[in-house]
């Protein structure tokens, strides 16, 4: 007898092949069956056309974020957003102003970029310091002490005056800056159902992978207008002190105990907003809720998981590594002959990896939702998680032929158009295939999406972090064409991880069952 590969989620859910949705098993069960056509009459909720059923069931209390309408879980989900823009912005707003600290620090250029290096690393250990907080005080203490206190060492870094104190403040911006990359999985799903999922996690990692571009675009661009770097630094603390205001002000808890009867009355007011954002009411409401050791067991034992590890160790990391490679030295490419280029035309040219990013966002829009669709019409109404996974095909293609296009360019010293073109490319499949690998992470650990997220963040800051000491020194003894095709076939090779994730991932799924989840989702 075949093994039964276990549902989607922990909470039983299973598709409906007569519905064309997934429905919720009870004890076990399939709620529906194919002479169940009318899902409604089955007591489950769907959307207000009746043709899909909500998945997860919400609750029939009014504050359960599932409950939430439209206008407040998307004002909630907004002050998420410029935390994820400002994750990486904060890190690489800096790597257009080398040139001009050099002098003031008595240093070389290459000297002064690794600078960002420490910050770029601490990005991981910040992610994953952050979940057990996470889960045990909630969404959003956490991510207004990480936007507050990374705006304390944007302050920090205007003021520095030496370059061990300016490296300390940012690499402590990193590490501060670091989880609302790690809490964007888990808000998307305490807040929205499955059939939503997709598109919001299309929007959140569009937010953190055009943040890399976005920030040292408009750096160069005040830089081009001989804004000094010091002055520079201090319009970063700005974007941050916006962010602050806009969590303050719209912020929401989403973390949901689910099993737990709430029948005490809602606190209101300031008061309980202000404990809300410090973690005072998270602190006084935790009982019942996994401890932090508890999370952080979870969260490392997650890593036994093959079916987690091979599609973010073994893949994210290595087409990741070589994107944040270009954006930490470019400059070092471009300013100097033959390209000549000001740093108002450094600026313009970031103008491609935000397109490449953009052109990602609006395939990634749609064409997850079709396969997703696609496997279920065609395969009588189920469905299995690895089919996520076909999406990064498409992008992993284009990604390589990116980093060909970029080498050749630099190799043969033609057009810029070249390095727009070949740069465009590599961070359309950035996007593309961090959204894909997402939604299966998401699809196979969705009890645990904090946990899983972090390390999806670890191992993408991982390789980021390595390869700022190498990037330069590498091509000036190979030249860029060797440098950038050896790239192209590194990402090329560790395809292999996604593929036999794809292969094995169901009954790995079956082997190696994710741990047993806590009251709270």
């Amino acid at each position: 007898m075949a093994e039964k590969v276990p549902a989607i989620t922990a909470t039983h859910e299973e598709y409906d092949t007569q519905a064309g949705v997934y429905t919720v098993r009870q004890d076990g069960q399939p709620h529906g069956s194919e002479d169940d056509s009318n899902v409604s009459s089955a007591g489950l909720k769907t959307t207000k056309n009746g043709s899909t059923v909500l998945i997860p069931q919400p609750s029939d209390d009014p504050h359960d974020p599932l409950n939430w309408s439209w206008m407040k879980k998307h004002t909630v989900f907004l002050t998420l957003l410029p935390g994820c823009f400002l994750t990486d912005w904060v890190i690489t707003w800096g790597s257009v102003l080398f040139e001009q600290q050099a002098p003031g620090w008595h240093m070389t250029v290459p000297d002064v970029a690794n600078s960002i290096s420490g910050a770029i690393f601490m990005q991981g250990p910040g992610g994953l310091l952050a979940v057990p907080l996470v889960q045990r005080y909630g969404r959003l203490p956490v991510l207004f002490w990480s936007q507050l206190l990374t705006l304390v060492c944007s302050i920090g870094a205007y003021g520095a005056q030496s370059y061990a104190g300016f490296t300390a403040c940012r690499t402590l911006q990193g590490f501060f800056g670091a989880p609302p990359q790690v809490i964007g999985l888990s808000m998307i799903h305490d807040m929205f159902f499955f059939h939503e999922r997709t598109r919001k996690i299309n929007i959140w990692a569009f937010s953190f992978l055009i943040g890399p571009y976005l920030g040292p675009f408009i750096s160069g661009l005040v830089a081009g207008a001989h804004v000094d770097w010091r002055n520079n630094f201090g319009i970063l603390a700005g974007f941050y002190g916006f962010s602050v205001l806009l969590i303050i002000l719209f912020g929401d808890e989403t973390l949901y105990d689910r099993e737990k009867v709430h029948e005490e009355p809602r606190r209101t007011g300031i008061a309980e907003k202000i404990s809300k954002l410090t973690g005072i009411s998270g602190f006084r409401d935790c009982a019942g809720r996994p401890s932090l050791w508890q999370v952080t067991k979870d969260l490392f034992g997650l890593l036994l998981r093959p079916y987690l590890l091979l599609p973010t160790f073994g893949f994210v990391t290595w087409i990741t590594m070589w994107t944040i490679g270009i954006v930490s030295t470019i400059s070092q490419f471009v300013l100097p002959p033959p390209y000549h280029f000001t740093h108002t035309q450094l600026s313009l040219l970031f103008f491609a990896p935000m397109i490449g990013t953009l052109c990602a966002e609006f395939w990634g829009h749609w064409f997850n939702d079709f396969l997703c669709n696609r496997y279920i019409k065609t395969h009588g109404g189920k469905y299995s998680p690895e089919n996520r996974l076909m999406g990064v095909y498409p992008a992993w293609i284009i990604g390589i032929a990116g980093l060909i296009v970029f080498g050749e360019t630099l190799q043969h010293q033609l057009s810029w158009v070249g390095i727009a073109f070949g740069w465009g490319m590599n961070c359309f499949s950035t996007l593309g295939t961090t959204v894909a690998i997402s939604a299966y992470i998401l699809d196979v650990f969705p009890q645990h999406a904090a946990l899983a997220s972090a390390w999806i963040n670890a191992f993408r800051t991982v390789g980021g972090f390595c390869v700022v000491y190498f990037q330069v020194k590498w091509v000036t003894l190979s030249g860029p064409a060797v440098t950038f095709g050896c790239q192209a076939a590194i990402v090329a090779f560790f395809i292999v991880s996604i593929i036999a994730t794809q292969l094995m991932g169901a009954k790995w799924r079956i082997r190696f069952p994710a741990p047993a989840t806590s009251r709270t989702t």
